[in-house]
């Protein structure tokens, strides 16, 4: 993370990709909670937990890595304010502030504080290398479950290790696909960019 720190600023996936207009837009921000939307809707329930899988964690740290920490943030903020505000955007469909109050609540305010930790590393170019991105995204869904298991527990009443056991362990090996995807889709995607790049100079 040290390196990461003192790395000097540079240009993220969208904006590598994306003419300045669609970046400054808000275009990417809205692009991306919509995407965290349709990924909530890819939702299973697991026995005897309260919160189910989904492809939203695999959403709010791609986006956030593509957009970097501001847009990041934003696009994370303004799902959860589409869905507070009624839209059916959260898992199976759910709407409403009492979601963000209930049982699942920490993991999406969660979802704020990994798309800046995310967004921010991606700004300082940890996403064009696979191990870099894959030790970031690993801290960040670190980060969601100690939000939302930590939420679960006050919510539930369950004590700390059977929060871990209703909302951490299920989602153990389904978040590690999720990250191994993320941490090698990322480097590839800039991969492609460079080389779309180069093709459009030698035009």
């Amino acid at each position: 993370m040290t390196a990461i720190a003192t790395a000097s600023p540079r240009p993220v996936l969208a904006e590598a990709l994306l003419p300045k207009a669609a970046t400054r837009s808000g275009i990417t921000v809205l692009a991306g909670a919509a995407l965290t939307a349709v990924c909530a809707q890819v939702a299973l329930p697991i026995p005897g937990s309260p919160v189910p899988v989904t492809g939203q964690t695999f959403a709010v740290l791609v986006v956030a890595a593509a957009l970097g920490p501001a847009r990041g943030l934003a696009s994370q903020g303004l799902y959860l304010a589409l869905g507070v505000l009624g839209l059916p955007v959260f898992g199976h469909g759910a709407h409403g502030v009492h979601v963000i109050m209930g049982a699942t609540g920490g993991y999406l305010v969660g979802f704020l504080f990994a798309a800046l930790l995310v967004g921010a590393a991606s700004r300082r170019g940890a996403d064009r290398s696979i191990p870099r991105e894959l030790g970031v995204l690993v801290l960040a869904s670190l980060l969601i479950y100690l939000m939302g298991a930590g939420w679960l527990a006050v919510v539930t009443g369950m004590t700390a290790a059977q929060a871990f056991s209703a909302g951490v362990a299920p989602f153990v090996v389904g978040d590690a696909v999720k990250l191994g995807l993320a941490s090698v889709s990322l480097p590839a995607a800039w991969k492609l960019a460079g080389r779309s790049s180069n093709v459009r100079h030698d035009r």
